[in-house]
């Protein structure tokens, strides 16, 4: 038996049993007490991202972004030469300590007071020291957030201190980020530069979106169009699967005609290209084996990390997260990750791909907004209740079916049930 599930809080009825049919209740998506409850009980609980080791590589280096909506920041502590995330918040107080988005610093300073933090977390200053016992100053310093860890350079937190470690939540998806690591020789870093951007719909529709190979030939003709302009031979089409791989992660992985930096060649990137792609194959091929180059050179991957996490391994690579702002409204944030010591002319092709199709003004991110915003705007008609998951159901998962979107609800439905103290 499969499950049509029917997750709506507000009738208590989350799921029913059938056969054929996977089920999503469209108030998921435009219920501000779902909305409200997802803080609480997902991103609350979850380990969320916060950033790469790559961009706090010196000590003291840091930088400062919302995580699960509110302000962290990450810092590399000039001491312990440990990536330290701490709440932004003064301990004296409550102002924001860390005012700048990114940068290198010896000590945070809050502005309101002059209370001083070092990169550690410990409070070493404040106007007036003697009006307070000498304890203070250890029980008074910068508040970490729960849980940090890394995996392969990237810096997970969960806000919820009873929650099981990181290397057991990422379950299968640690493999597929061993890919895009092992691609680059075990040495990536965030490329300088932010991309933000917002939507008027639901965050779960960009959820689905990200994982979705059903939608690419009809939302993005344009972009096809455009390689076959260049030169690409889109006779061979598309072809892969999709897997769930636990804790609500999913992966969409296919054969796709497109070229990718790492390593597969194709006109777009000219003819003068060649020569650096192919030694690129061949190391890949002395390193991993034939069989293992060829999953990390010619197969793309869109990998989701439940909840908001997603790592494009296409075209580029490309690391967004997105935050609910209401039950229709989500903020996204962007980040393009390269091998470190990538040949400049691989990594001009490298942008020039990512800013192409994935960056906000390119052939697909405008096509996905303005579909997951009809989508939105379609909600509001009324006269249909459910959103129909059920592709694929009846087969082995293609990479035109929807498994990889079962995969995350049945984790959102089991998170929506469990019962949180406050």
């Amino acid at each position: 038996m499969s499950i049509v599930d029917t997750p709506v809080a507000a009738t208590g009825s989350r799921h029913i049993h059938d056969g054929t049919r996977f089920r999503v209740h469209r108030a998921t998506m435009t219920d501000q007490g779902v909305y409200s409850e997802e803080l609480a009980k997902i991103f609350a609980r979850s380990w969320l991202y916060v950033g790469h080791e790559s961009e706090v590589r010196e000590p003291g280096d840091y930088v400062r972004r919302p995580v699960g909506g509110r302000p962290v920041f990450m810092v590399r502590g000039r001491k312990s030469g440990e990536v330290n995330v701490f709440h932004n918040t003064c301990s004296h107080r409550g102002a924001v300590v860390c005012r700048r988005d990114q940068g290198n610093a010896k000590i945070f300073q809050c502005f309101y007071h002059a209370w001083t933090f070092d990169t550690e977390g410990r409070l070493v200053g404040m106007p007036g020291r003697e009006a307070y016992d000498e304890p203070a100053f250890d029980e008074l310093g910068l508040a970490p957030v729960a849980k940090v860890e890394s995996y392969r350079g990237f810096v997970f937190c969960c806000f919820d201190p009873g929650a099981a470690g990181l290397t057991e939540y990422l379950a299968g998806a640690r493999e597929y980020l061993d890919l895009v690591v092992d691609g680059a020789d075990g040495d990536v870093e965030i490329i300088k530069g932010t991309q933000q951007y917002g939507m008027a719909a639901n965050w779960k529709l960009l959820v689905e979106n990200s994982v979705d190979g059903y939608h690419a030939a009809s939302t993005h003709d344009t972009y096809f169009k455009y390689l076959v302009s260049l030169g690409t031979d889109l006779s061979v089409g598309v072809s892969g699967v999709t897997k769930a791989l636990g804790n609500g992660h999913a992966v969409l992985e296919y054969e796709a005609p497109w070229g990718r930096p790492i390593a597969k060649w194709e006109p777009l990137f000219g003819d003068e290209a060649r020569p650096d792609i192919e030694r690129l194959r061949a190391g890949l091929a002395r390193k991993y084996g034939e069989e293992r180059a060829h999953r990390i050179a010619d197969l793309n991957r869109n990998l989701l990390i439940y909840p908001n996490l997603v790592i494009n391994d296409i075209m580029a690579v490309t690391v967004r997260t997105f935050m609910p702002t209401g039950a229709a409204g989500t903020d996204i944030t962007a980040w393009e990750l390269a091998p470190r010591d990538e040949l400049p002319q691989v990594r001009q092709r490298r942008l020039d791909s990512f800013l192409t199709f994935l960056g906000p003004g390119g052939f697909a991110t405008p096509d996905d907004i303005e579909a997951l915003e009809s989508c939105q705007q379609g909600f509001s008609s009324g006269g249909i209740e459910w959103n129909d998951v059920s592709r694929g159901m009846n087969r082995d998962p293609q990479a035109t079916d929807e498994e990889q979107m079962r995969a995350f609800w049945r984790r959102w439905r089991a998170d929506m049930d469990t019962e949180v103290t406050r």
